[in-house]
């Protein structure tokens, strides 16, 4: 297929171009150039899709460098090389007209991703290369020993040719021969080596065992071992080997002769250290990130007794609002600069600052006395953010909120002290801002049952652990039962039974509480035509059920369509439904809001006015609202309680029953507790009443048996 000029193969063919030229002359491979460039074509176009994908896939950037160790780039030039290109180019010639700051950090992203991949691919083959060679130093160690005892121009041959380094030493350490190889790896001449002793090369970073296994080695104890070690070279530099050193013995099966071969791993090492200093990095500040402040706090924590830590947790406020009004640019150079200050902060030893990700930061302490060093710590923060930061000639004004969680070692794992962590940072968020709070482990319980129940809410419902008690109704001229509200309850598998309380405002949040909402009027509707059933042809007339809305309910497009196919599929008329809004949810309410309320109170669906009393009780807004029912708060009933009434409760409450038949509203009282308080209320003209006066909520087969109830007592 021929790519049009300039078009996107176009592009992707250039892209290949570069990075082929730039990356084969370090590889290892028998292609040619033009062979080696048709290789990594599908790699640079997997990229190209990996830039523009909707979500990031880390896992498919990973697999992009994993397949340049495959293809023998091992070369630690060849890694750099291609992050070097696709740095520079991959944005330029794959990323179409897309926000070049957003596409920008995604090739930032997928370069980390892919440094990870090579560096996993290139330690499992190092992994594989390295028993290889093991077993090529056993194999080596039986040829060599063959060769000495056969014949001197036969040992020369597999001595000199061999493509590892050889050395061959004396029992007592000294030097005796060393071949081409070697030689190369150390930088040194044969004299330099010949006749040094073995045990001259102690290094700093020797392995504890190092020497415990040569000397077990030289006395006959064992045939060999493998390692890991580093030498000095003549210049200076540091050789770091895999080693192999096996015993040599003679005819008679005497130790004579110790056999070291040798790979030269420095680059590999220092490739790997490059890329481990990558994966515990962010890559825009510097700063640790995530993985390695995890690893730091978890050693904080394993620490033993005595010892103790602090955390800061920075989220900053705002940053949101920065990045969308400036650009992801400003917003970047804006977190560089706060990384900077955070920097600064942290000077003491046992203190470090990390950057988990977007505008979040953390700050850890160490050590016995943390209970202070903690509090300074957060103030130096606090400090460091109130200078503005200058970004394109503006001076940004730089707020954070700030949770701090201190404490013993040993006592919790990282993830429960970040998560601590966390929730007391949006404590001081939700308490403002721009501030800081200690971690209260109260409060850290119930946000973590919060959490849980929020988490849970979604299949609670499909699993069927909602159920619907309801409380009467009573007329209060005649005690009769008229109808019920529906109080919705959660049955918890670990918290037992839930009240409303607990978990609405969980679900209005996420916004469960729809299709929560829809299941419970269709379980109150089919309950109002079993009791209409039940109930036919009594005086008192049809029992009526009603039911809450939210305000989130309130605001649904399809709430009248979903009311009325509940009703229709129930075959219930809609004067069966009373539904409940909160005062507080139609106060300023405007047409629109209300245009579903009239709807529903068109078709005769009565709406009943909740918490009546609890908000502005704007009485002039009244007359605008398509309610057919005052429901008065509890609060109204509290100062009947006590005998003889409050005047001042009997004459607001008066006032209020008078002006809503004036208006051809009914009222209902809720929290009736007492008889003096039923007959009081009827009295003052109220209608019906509910409360425990009369019964508690409860199943739905209890109602019937209520059906008689006296309510004037």
């Amino acid at each position: 297929m021929t790519a049009e000029p300039d078009g996107p193969e176009d592009r992707l063919r250039r892209l290949t171009t570069i990075w082929s030229r730039a990356v084969f002359p370090v590889t290892s491979t028998s292609l040619t150039r033009p062979e080696f460039e048709e290789l990594l074509l599908p790699l640079a176009r997997r990229l190209s899709g990996l830039l523009r994908a909707r979500s990031f896939d880390a896992d498919a950037a990973k697999a992009v460098g994993a397949a340049l160790v495959g293809a023998h780039c091992t070369d630690p030039e060849a890694l750099t090389r291609t992050l070097d290109c696709v740095d520079a180019y991959l944005v330029l010639y794959c990323g179409e007209d897309g926000p070049q700051d957003e596409l920008r950090v995604r090739s930032s992203r997928l370069q980390h991703a892919m440094a990870a991949g090579y560096a996993q691919a290139l330690r499992e083959r190092t992994l594989a290369e390295q028993e290889a060679i093991a077993q090529a130093a056993l194999l080596a160690q039986g040829v060599v020993a063959q060769a000495l005892h056969a014949s001197e121009a036969r040992f020369r041959a597999v001595f000199e040719g061999a493509a590892i380094g050889i050395g061959i030493a004396a029992l007592d350490g000294t030097v005796l021969q060393v071949n081409e190889a070697l030689l190369r790896m150390f930088g040194a001449s044969p004299q330099s080596l010949r006749g040094r002793r073995v045990q001259d090369w102690v290094h700093p970073e020797d392995a504890p065992q190092t020497w415990r296994l040569y000397d077990e080695l030289v006395r006959g104890e064992r045939e060999h071992y493998h390692m890991e070690k580093a030498f000095n070279r003549p210049d200076g530099t540091v050789l770091w080997t895999n080693l192999t050193v096996s015993l040599l013995r003679d005819a008679d099966g005497n130790p004579q002769y110790q056999l070291a071969l040798m790979e030269d791993t420095t680059e590999r090492r220092l490739l790997n250290l490059r890329l481990r200093y990558e994966a515990t990095h962010d890559a825009l500040t510097g700063l640790p990130n995530r993985t390695l402040f995890f690893e730091r706090l978890e050693k904080a924590l394993n620490a033993g007794e005595g010892q103790r830590f602090g955390l800061c947790y920075l989220d900053l406020d705002g940053f949101k609002t920065i990045n969308d009004s400036l650009g992801h640019a400003a917003g970047d150079r804006l977190l560089v600069e706060v990384a900077d200050r955070l920097q600064s902060c942290a000077t003491a030893p046992g203190e470090m600052v990390a950057r988990l990700g977007g505008d979040e930061f953390v700050a850890l302490t160490t050590g016995p006395g943390t209970e202070h060093e903690v509090d300074e710590l957060a103030d130096r923060i606090m400090n460091a953010l109130v200078t503005p930061v200058s970004i394109d000639g503006r001076d940004l004004l730089v707020r954070g909120s700030l949770g701090i969680v201190e404490g013993p070692a040993g006592e919790r794992t990282a993830a429960e002290v970040l998560r601590s962590a966390d929730i007391t940072m949006y404590r001081a968020k939700s308490a403002g801002g721009n501030r800081s709070e200690l971690a209260d482990p109260e409060a850290d319980a119930r946000a973590i049952t919060r959490h849980g129940l929020t988490t849970a809410l979604p299949t609670a419902l499909e699993r069927g652990e909602f159920f619907i008690e309801y409380q009467p109704l009573v007329h209060l001229g005649d005690g009769s039962v008229r109808g019920a509200e529906a109080l919705v309850r959660w049955l918890h598998p670990q918290h037992g039974v839930l009240g409303p309380d607990r978990f609405i405002p969980l679900a209005e949040h996420t916004g469960l509480i729809v299709p929560l909402g829809r299941w419970v009027l269709e379980e109150s509707i089919r309950q109002a035509r079993a009791w209409r059933e039940r109930h036919a042809g009594q005086a008192a007339g049809p029992l009526r059920i009603n039911v809450n809305l939210s305000p989130c309910q309130l605001t649904h497009p399809g709430l009248v369509q979903d009311t009325v196919d509940i009703l229709e599929r129930a075959g219930v008329t809609p004067d069966a439904l009373c539904l409940e809004v909160t005062e507080s949810a139609l106060i300023g309410a405007d047409d629109d809001l209300l245009k579903p309320l009239r709807r529903l109170a068109e078709m005769g669906v009565d709406i009943a006015l909740d918490d009546f009393g609890t908000g502005y009780s704007n009485l002039a807004n009244l007359r605008r609202l398509p309610v057919s029912v005052l429901k008065l708060d509890r609060s109204f009933t509290q100062g009947m309680q006590q005998f003889p009434a409050d005047p001042v409760d009997l004459k607001i409450i008066e006032g209020i029953v008078s002006l809503a038949h004036s208006l051809d509203l009914a009222v209902t009282v809720e929290g009736v507790e007492t008889g003096a308080q039923a007959e009081q209320l009827r009295i003052l003209g109220c209608d019906t009443a509910q409360g425990w006066y009369y019964a508690r909520p409860g199943p739905p087969e209890r109602l019937h048996q209520l059906a008689l109830v006296d309510a004037t007592g």
